[in-house]
């Protein structure tokens, strides 16, 4: 097949106008997977480092910094996003961290920091979104969840239940502006190589612990999770909302 990269037209993502929240990993394989079917994009992240690191990637479009947990910070990024691309019509949240550790370890300070990164952020972003949306009567709104949103992980407390919420909360938001032409769903990767699980992974005999417990037998990649994302975004996926789509290998299966 050569270097040909496939074409995106079928797609209809043509100068949509895409909002992703999360510069590395996924929310990088995205963005450059948008930028690829014709999208125009604008990605956020605090870390300047991450926004300069997918610029080297070949990402051209635009960059804005800011720390999503300070309140109101969704709000203005939306604002922002609008004015730079002179709409909204596809936001994605790919913002997360984990903490391996047993729930009896964790202070409430502790707790209270993953639940603002995974699940606050989510709701600041996608309720300025959904305003945006909802008044033009088109949308689509995607967030990463995960298999621990279902699965009982041990050492994943507070963060299966950021995953869990994440559910919930699009599933409300689905059933709220579905009649205005406004699709919300999640994509749950299973194990996927990303550097939230490069430590992991690098700990003695875990990536074949992991690989085990995986149907496919082997990890995930930030790319495999482009193809779900882009599908989702795009007019074919119209009727599709309130889902959670698992990416896992059939991790869920077992």
């Amino acid at each position: 097949m050569g270097d040909t990269a496939p074409d995106a037209s079928w797609l209809g993502l043509l100068d949509r106008r895409v909002l992703i929240a999360g510069a590395g990993g996924i929310g990088g394989a995205c963005a450059l997977a948008y930028e690829a079917a014709g999208a125009r994009v604008a990605v956020v992240d605090r870390s300047v480092e991450a926004l300069g690191a997918l610029g080297d990637q070949g990402f051209t479009g635009e960059r804005i910094e800011a720390d999503l947990t300070a309140h109101g910070a969704g709000s203005a990024v939306v604002a922002e996003t609008v004015a730079r691309l002179g709409g909204l019509d596809v936001l994605l949240h790919a913002v997360g961290i984990n903490d391996r550790r047993p729930i009896l370890d964790f202070t409430e300070e502790e707790w209270d920091r993953i639940l603002r990164v995974n699940l606050s952020t989510l709701f600041g972003l996608a309720q300025a979104a959904g305003r945006h949306m909802v008044e033009q009567g088109s949308g689509r709104v995607l967030a990463l969840s995960s298999v621990s949103g279902l699965l009982a992980h041990h050492s994943h407390g507070p963060y299966a239940a950021s995953k869990g919420g994440i559910n919930q909360l699009l599933r409300v938001m689905a059933r709220e502006w579905a009649a205005a032409g406004v699709t919300v769903n999640a994509l749950a990767p299973g194990y996927i190589e990303t550097p939230l699980t490069a430590h992991h992974l690098a700990e003695p005999g875990k990536r074949e612990e992991l690989e085990s417990q995986v149907p496919a037998g082997r990890l995930g990649t930030p790319e495999e999770l482009t193809g779900p994302a882009l599908f989702l975004s795009s007019p074919h996926a119209q009727f599709i909302t309130g889902h959670v789509l698992y990416i896992d290998g059939g991790r869920t299966l077992v």
